[in-house]
């Protein structure tokens, strides 16, 4: 097991990873298979998807699935692999601050190094009021949580073109004087956008890649500090899923399964 210093020390080497020189790429995972296959790839950590989590189990994302579930996915996780694990905790799973700050507790009992945790359609005054819960619950155990504050301003298209990239610099601020670590702001890939945001935030910039987007040096040389893929690998996954289905009641063939990961190799990931 784990001693305290060792899970402030893995925090610690964790907020590490994030530069611009080397910006830190997560390929995020949902289950323990896929958490195994990151970590096999040589990811320096393993980022969960709160998607993803939430559809494994059975549940939509967006604050429904519930507490309890998501912590025992990130434990079995942090188990499964022997990177630091930072976890997706949406908008916190709790209706209040003190809420949140139960959440927390609960992800660090689990043995995860890091959060996101997402303003979404909160006013940013609430947020400011559920991130530092956040902190003041990880001060409390004595470990540097790494907390990446997801400002959806971009992504959600809040407020009007002009002001947006004020706007969100102005929550990323409010944000980090309450305890954020640093800001994921998702939904932007304009390399000027993204520069401006890397010059204005004070803290490690996150943002959000998929197909089309420019590699991760292109975003490094613009000061973004960490990528991440989100729910789009798992969304991939449930692709193939779809297209096998499809194609064997359609045609009674099984092209889509060309490419899958030999089932060898996936049973031995699981069995170290």
């Amino acid at each position: 097991m784990a001693t305290h210093v060792d899970h402030a020390a893995r925090a610690a080497a964790f907020a590490a990873l994030h530069t611009p020189a080397a910006p830190l790429a997560l390929a995020n995972a949902w289950d323990v298979a896929s958490a195994r296959i990151v970590e096999a790839s040589g990811a320096p950590a393993v980022a969960t998807t709160s998607a993803g989590v939430a559809w494994s189990l059975g549940s939509p994302d967006g604050d429904a699935l519930a507490r309890d579930r998501a912590l025992d996915l990130v434990a079995r996780v942090v188990a499964a692999v022997s990177v630091p694990v930072t976890a997706d905790i949406e908008g916190g799973f709790g209706a209040d601050p003190a809420a949140v700050g139960e959440t927390v507790t609960g992800v660090l009992d689990a043995g995860a190094v890091g959060i996101n945790i997402e303003d979404g359609h909160r006013d940013p005054a609430e947020q400011i009021e559920r991130l530092a819960a956040a902190r003041a619950a990880a001060d409390a155990a004595g470990v540097p949580l790494y907390i990446n504050a997801r400002v959806d301003t971009y992504l959600r298209g809040f407020g009007e073109d002009a002001t947006r990239l004020d706007d969100t610099l102005a929550r990323a601020a409010a944000y980090l004087r309450a305890g954020a670590s640093g800001v994921f702001v998702p939904g932007v890939l304009d390399p000027a956008t993204v520069a401006e945001l890397a010059k204005g935030i004070d803290a490690p910039l996150n943002i959000l890649l998929g197909p089309g987007a420019p590699n991760v040096a292109a975003f490094g040389a613009l000061g973004v500090s960490r990528v991440s893929l989100g729910s789009w690998v798992a969304e991939a996954a449930y692709a193939v899923v779809r297209r096998a289905a499809e194609e064997l009641a359609s045609e009674g063939t099984y092209g889509a399964l060309a490419h899958s990961l030999p089932y060898g190799e996936l049973n031995a990931l699981l069995k170290s």
